[in-house]
């Protein structure tokens, strides 16, 4: 009697064919969610079912599989609006429909991976960076090419807030979790970059200087403000991993042994300082609502002030998103637990504004809004000026209330 494998004989495992896709999916996603540092290649060759060995015949080192997953996704930005170069002949506004649609698609595909050329590129060598950086540049044009010929006589710096404000728009659903139908989400973000793109940018001549935010930690009120201080200033400098003791006691002025008689570890000032400056944020814009009743005027004024906040600590603003990954996962919680509070109340606030809004629909325009003070503040490098907190606040207003808002 015949079997159809003799009896003892080796079962040959065949490889996948789309082995190097789930590897890249995998590296992405597990150093998307946990940052750089904190994975392994062994946890990666774990996720994908494979031995570490047979990893390193893939990729000779994590930086090498850290760098390919970052600059496969800038790719896959570049390649799904190539058609932009060759559609000269074409309708701009359609041409720009098809981009904005397309950046939709490709980002709500990578929602789980896509926070790693966002929040992690920090960590490219030189070079990668420059690769990068490139490749966003090229995606950048192809937003502003049609764009020119729709909006001639938008200027320069004017094309570059619109586009990288429609980048952040769109590149926001990776920061949250929140859950709508697909259709729904590509709809709510396609709105909110139209109207961004729309966005009437105020001139340089026509703002007004307002008064200087405050500084959620002020070095001089003690060593214990010093050292938060000092520490998001290095923290978002080098990442929260690079930084040593002994480069925040040296910015300080104390010796390292100092550290802790204020804090048990490294980790303990990022817990605090994030989920203190939130706490404070949180505080501070609550205040300025007291007695106001309108929603759209009151959703205005916050807007307002979380702008002028984030440009006097740009540090905060940036921290949030790139080092919250290192925390643990109990003050990763607390914090998280203090930032829906402040969501909660900015969506209450746009859904009674736009009533045709859900709630779910409101948060999600919420954390575009936030996200694109950082993305836009870092654009134009946080230059505290009135004309550059006008232009943002011109396009969080956009992303929230929408066209002609």
């Amino acid at each position: 009697m015949t079997t159809p494998r003799a009896q003892g004989a080796a079962v040959v495992r065949r490889r996948p064919k789309d082995r190097k896709d789930q590897i890249a999916r995998a590296s992405a996603e597990a150093f998307s969610a946990q940052g750089y540092h904190a994975v392994s290649m062994e946890a990666i060759a774990a996720k994908v079912g494979i031995s570490a060995p047979a990893l390193y015949r893939h990729h000779a080192s994590k930086y090498e599989l850290f760098r390919d997953a970052v600059l496969a996704l800038g790719q896959q930005l570049v390649d799904c609006t190539d058609f932009a170069d060759t559609d000269a002949e074409g309708e701009p506004a359609q041409t720009l429909d098809r981009v904005v649609e397309a950046l939709i698609d490709v980002t709500l595909a990578n929602r789980e991976s896509g926070g790693l050329y966002r929040w992690q590129a920090r960590y490219l060598h030189g070079e990668d960076q420059s690769a990068l950086g490139d490749q966003l540049r090229m995606v950048n044009r192809r937003i502003q090419r049609p764009l020119i010929a729709i909006r001639p006589t938008l200027t320069s710096s004017q094309r570059w807030m619109l586009s990288a404000g429609l980048l952040s728009v769109i590149g926001s659903a990776v920061d949250h979790r929140v859950q709508l139908p697909a259709d729904d989400i590509r709809a709510l973000l396609a709105g909110a970059a139209s109207a961004v793109l729309e966005a009437e940018l105020p001139e340089p001549a026509d703002t007004v200087d307002r008064p200087a935010s405050w500084r959620i930690f002020e070095a001089d009120t003690g060593v214990y403000e010093a050292l938060l201080q000092a520490s998001m200033v290095l923290f978002n400098a080098k990442g929260y991993p690079e930084t040593s003791m002994a480069e925040i006691a040296s910015a300080v002025g104390i010796p390292v042994s100092g550290i802790y008689r204020y804090f048990p570890g490294k980790c303990d000032i990022l817990a605090t300082g994030l989920r203190r400056a939130a706490d404070r944020v949180s505080g501070r814009l609550s205040a300025i609502l007291t007695g106001l009743t309108e929603p759209g005027h009151m959703l205005t004024l916050l807007i307002e002030a979380y702008v002028a906040t984030s440009f006097a600590n740009p540090d905060l603003a940036a921290i949030y998103y790139t080092e919250r990954v290192n925390l643990t996962r109990v003050d990763q919680e607390l914090l998280r637990s203090v930032q829906r509070s402040t969501i909660d109340a900015w969506m209450r606030l746009l859904a009674a504004a736009r009533p045709a809004l859900t709630k779910t629909q409101a948060r999600v325009l919420v954390h575009a809004a936030m996200a694109l003070v950082v993305d836009v503040g870092r654009l134009v490098h946080y230059e505290n000026s009135a004309y550059s907190q006008a232009c943002v606040r011109k396009l969080m207003e956009a992303t929230v209330f929408g066209t002609g808002g």
